[in-house]
C-alpha cells in the first residue's frame, strides 16, 4: 500500500484531470465511465471502484480509507453539479460508482439509443472520415452493449433483445406513449411479453373514436399566445398556482402578467366580401370581440387569395400570384402534432384503423383520415403528419420537429431559424408574418395562357424549357421546343468526361500522336518541329525531331518498322488530330496497306486527342525547366526536350497505377544505362583520337546535354 499511496500522489500532482467531460447524463455515461475505469486500472486502484473495505480484510484499514477518500473526491469533480447534489451522501468509490451507474446502465434503453443512431445514420454534408468514425464509433457502442459471446443462450438473449429495441423504434408515432412505458420498466420485458403488450394495444384501438388517443391541436387567438389553452375536451383543465382558477397557468395568468390587448392585424384585400378597416392606410389593428374572432379565423383560413395581373389586353394570357387555400405551414408551440388539411402537400398518405382525433382550439373535435410525409421545404420533411381534412390550417408542432429533427429552434422579431444542433447546418429560415411564424415562402408568379408555345416563349424572352415550365405549368407536358433563334443563342459544347476508363488492354494497341511546332529558335542543328507518338497501353512515349512537317510521313514509317522489329506486334490504331500531314496520299495509303485505323479529332477539339496534348505540354514544361537551370542557351532546345522524354519514361504514371512507363515495355532491361546526371553540367570526355602527344591533354571538357533515345 506504501507503494501504491506514492504512485497516487505524484499522478495527481502532474495531472488532476482523469478526463476532460464531466458525466451529465446518460448520453456521455458510457464514455465517461470507459475513461474513469481505465484511469484507475492505470492507477493500480480498480479494485476500490468494485469491492469495499470490508471485502479486503488484509488490508491496512486507515491506508484504505486515505486513498479510497482521495479517490472519491477525484470522482465528484468528474460530475456535474446537477448530478452531484444527488451523489454527495455517497463518500467511497464503491458507493459512489454503483449509486451514479444505477439510474444511466439501463441497457434496454442505452440499446435503444445505440441502434436508433445506427438505423438513422446518414452521411449529408459530413465529409468521409467524419462519418467513417461515427460508423466505427456506433460499432464499438454497439458491441459495449451486445458484446460477443458463445454461449446459445446468451445469444439467443442477446438477439430477442435487439429485436425487441428494433420494434420499438419502427411504432407509429400514436404508440410513442407505450414505447416509453417498455423502455422505461424497472425488468426488462421479453420480445414474447412486448408483442403480446402491442397486440393487446391494437385490439383496444379499433373503434375510433376513443378518446385516450386524442391529438391536441392549438391555435393562439391573440398575439400574445396565451389567451386560450386549448384543452377543453381532454378531461383535465390546467390549473392557476396564482389565482387558483382553471383554465390557464402561472406563466399565462392575466391577474399576474397584465391582459394583453383583444386585436388582429388584419390587412387591406380587394375581396369585396372582405371586412374593410376604416382607414386608407394598408393594414391597422382592430379590436375583435371572440365571435367576431372566430368568424375572422374562419374567414382567412377558408378563403383562396388570387390576385390576378392582366399583362396585355385583348389575349388569353394572365400572370397570377396565389397561395394555397389552407395558406402556408405554421410553427406552433401548441400543437402535439403535424397536421394539414390540405392533400396536395402530402407526397403519400397512409390510412389505417387507429387513427387519433384531433382536438381545435374551439373545442370541436375532428377524426384524422389518415397520415404521411409532407415537404414544407426542400431541405425539411416531415413524416406523420396527420391529415384532417375539416383542419383548416397547416401547423407544424415544434416539439415534435425538435425531438424528430434534432434541431434547435431560434424565434426573433423578424425571422425564425432552424438549425441541425448536430452538424450545425441551417435547415431554413423565414419571416414572421401577422403575428405568425410562417414556414413557407410565398408561392411564385406562374402564367396560365391558350396561345400556342412558341407565341408565349417569345413574349417571356426565349427562356430555357425548364424556367419557361415553371413560369406556365400548363406546358409541362412539353418534351422539347423547337424554337430556332434559342438554339442559335444557347447552343453549348457537350461536356467532356474527366477521364474514360478505356485504355488500351495491350501494347500498341492504339498509338497517340501529335506534331509540336514551329519553334521560333531553330536548334543547332536546324530543327522547329517534333512529333509523338505515345503507346495508350504503357504510356511510353518516342519523340522525333523535325526541320519541317513534311518529314512526318518518313518518320512514321521508320517508328512503324521499329515496333514491329522489336516487338513483333502491329499498330492497330492511330489517333490524331486534324493536321494535313496525317491525311497526305502517301501516309493515307500505307495506313490503308498495313491495315491501320486511323481516328482522327474533330476541328478545333484538341479534348478528344488530349493524351498527346497533355504529353506535349509536360515534354515542353520539362524542357524548359531543365534550359533555365543550367542557363545552357535556347538553342539547345531539341537535345532538352530529348532528355525530358528519356526522363519521363522513367517516371511513375498515375494511369499506370505509379508504375514506370519503361518497365512495362522494357521488364528485364535495367532503368538506366548511365547514372542521371545534371543537364547542362560539366562532363569531361576521354579522347580516344589514337597518335596524341604523350604530354597532351587526355579528356576534353564538355556540356552534358542527354541520353540516347528512349
Amino acid at each position: 500500500m506504501t507503494t501504491k499511496s506514492f504512485t497516487f500522489s505524484s499522478v495527481i500532482s502532474g495531472s488532476s484531470m482523469i478526463t476532460s467531460e464531466k458525466l451529465v447524463g446518460s448520453e456521455n455515461y458510457l464514455s465517461w465511465s470507459a475513461s474513469v475505469e481505465l484511469w484507475f486500472m492505470g492507477q493500480g486502484y480498480e479494485d476500490h471502484l468494485v469491492t469495499q473495505e470490508a471485502d479486503n480484510p488484509e488490508v491496512d484499514k486507515v491506508q484504505w480509507r486515505k486513498i479510497d477518500a482521495q479517490l472519491c473526491s477525484v470522482l465528484w469533480q468528474l460530475v456535474d453539479p446537477k448530478i452531484l447534489h444527488h451523489l454527495r451522501a455517497y463518500k467511497t468509490c464503491f458507493k459512489f460508482w454503483n449509486q451514479a451507474k444505477g439510474p444511466y446502465t439501463n441497457d434496454i434503453q442505452c440499446l435503444y439509443k445505440v441502434a436508433s443512431s445506427i438505423v438513422n445514420v446518414r452521411q449529408q454534408d459530413m465529409d468521409l472520415s467524419t462519418y467513417i468514425g461515427q460508423i466505427a464509433s456506433l460499432k464499438e457502442e454497439f458491441l459495449t452493449m451486445m458484446p460477443l459471446t458463445t454461449d446459445v443462450g446468451d445469444q439467443r438473449i442477446q438477439i430477442d433483445k435487439f429485436f425487441m429495441v428494433l420494434t420499438l423504434i419502427g411504432l407509429r408515432p400514436d404508440l410513442e406513449t407505450v414505447r416509453d412505458q417498455i423502455l422505461g420498466s424497472s425488468s426488462v420485458p421479453s420480445l414474447d411479453d412486448v408483442f403480446a403488450r402491442l397486440l393487446r394495444i391494437s385490439s383496444t384501438q379499433t373503434l375510433p373514436s376513443d378518446n385516450t388517443s386524442d391529438s391536441s391541436v392549438l391555435v393562439s387567438q391573440t398575439n400574445s399566445r396565451g389567451g386560450r389553452s386549448g384543452n377543453r375536451g381532454r378531461g383535465q383543465r390546467p390549473h392557476c398556482t396564482y389565482c387558483n382558477k382553471l383554465g390557464h397557468t402561472r406563466d399565462r395568468c392575466y391577474q399576474l402578467h397584465g391582459r394583453p390587448p383583444r386585436t388582429a392585424h388584419v390587412a387591406q384585400s380587394s375581396d369585396p366580401q372582405s371586412p374593410q378597416p376604416p382607414s386608407s392606410s394598408t393594414s391597422q389593428d382592430i379590436f375583435l370581440t371572440d365571435s367576431e374572432y372566430d368568424d375572422y379565423l374562419r374567414y382567412q383560413a377558408t378563403k383562396s387569395t388570387s390576385v390576378a395581373s392582366v399583362a396585355q389586353t385583348g389575349n388569353a394570357s394572365a400572370c397570377l400570384t396565389h397561395t394555397s387555400s389552407l395558406g402556408p405551414w405554421i410553427l406552433d408551440s401548441g400543437a402535439s402534432d403535424h397536421i394539414s388539411g390540405n392533400k396536395d402537400l402530402f407526397s403519400s398518405i397512409t390510412t389505417t384503423s387507429a387513427l387519433p382525433t384531433v382536438t381545435l382550439a374551439n373545442g370541436s373535435q375532428t377524426m384524422a383520415k389518415g397520415f404521411g410525409f409532407a415537404h414544407p421545404l426542400p431541405s425539411l420533411r416531415l413524416h406523420s403528419v396527420l391529415y384532417a381534412p375539416e383542419c383548416p390550417f397547416n401547423l407544424i408542432s415544434i416539439s415534435k420537429i425538435t425531438r424528430t429533427l434534432n434541431c434547435s429552434i431560434t424565434f426573433s422579431d423578424k425571422f425564425v431559424t432552424l438549425q441541425d444542433r448536430s452538424t450545425g447546418k441551417t435547415i431554413g429560415i423565414r419571416r414572421e408574418s401577422q403575428g405568425l411564424y410562417h414556414l413557407t415562402s410565398p408561392s411564385p408568379a406562374v402564367c396560365i395562357s391558350t396561345d400556342a408555345p412558341l407565341l408565349i416563349h417569345s413574349r417571356l424572352g426565349h427562356p430555357s424549357l425548364s424556367k419557361f415550365q415553371k413560369m406556365v405549368p400548363s406546358f409541362s407536358y412539353l418534351s422539347s421546343l423547337a424554337c430556332e433563334s434559342y438554339q442559335l443563342r444557347k447552343h453549348t459544347h457537350v461536356s467532356f468526361p474527366k477521364r474514360l476508363n478505356n485504355r488500351a488492354k495491350s501494347s500498341f494497341e492504339l498509338v497517340h500522336t501529335d506534331v509540336w511546332g514551329p519553334c521560333r529558335t531553330a536548334s543547332t542543328l536546324g530543327f522547329q518541329y517534333f512529333v509523338t507518338f505515345i503507346d495508350d497501353y504503357s504510356r511510353c512515349t518516342w519523340l522525333f525531331l523535325m526541320k519541317n512537317r513534311a518529314e512526318l510521313f518518313s518518320i512514321f514509317q521508320k517508328f512503324y518498322a521499329e515496333i514491329q522489329t522489336q516487338f513483333n506486334i502491329s499498330i492497330r490504331v492511330l489517333r490524331s488530330d486534324n493536321a494535313r500531314e496525317y491525311f497526305s496520299a502517301p501516309f493515307t495509303s500505307f495506313m490503308s496497306q498495313h491495315g491501320i485505323i486511323h481516328q482522327s479529332s474533330c476541328a478545333h477539339t484538341p479534348q478528344q486527342n488530349g493524351v498527346a496534348e497533355r504529353k506535349n505540354r509536360h515534354l515542353v514544361d520539362t524542357a524548359r525547366t531543365l534550359l533555365l537551370h543550367s542557363h545552357v542557351p535556347f538553342r539547345f532546345w531539341g537535345d532538352a526536350v530529348l532528355t525530358a522524354c528519356y526522363l519521363i519514361n522513367r517516371m511513375p504514371s498515375s494511369v499506370l497505377h505509379d508504375q514506370i512507363l519503361h518497365s512495362f515495355l522494357f521488364p528485364d532491361q535495367p532503368l538506366y544505362f548511365l547514372p542521371p546526371r545534371v543537364f547542362g553540367c560539366t562532363c569531361f570526355v576521354h579522347i580516344l583520337t589514337p597518335g596524341q602527344d604523350k604530354l597532351s591533354a587526355k579528356a576534353t571538357k564538355c556540356i552534358f546535354l542527354g541520353y540516347s533515345r528512349l
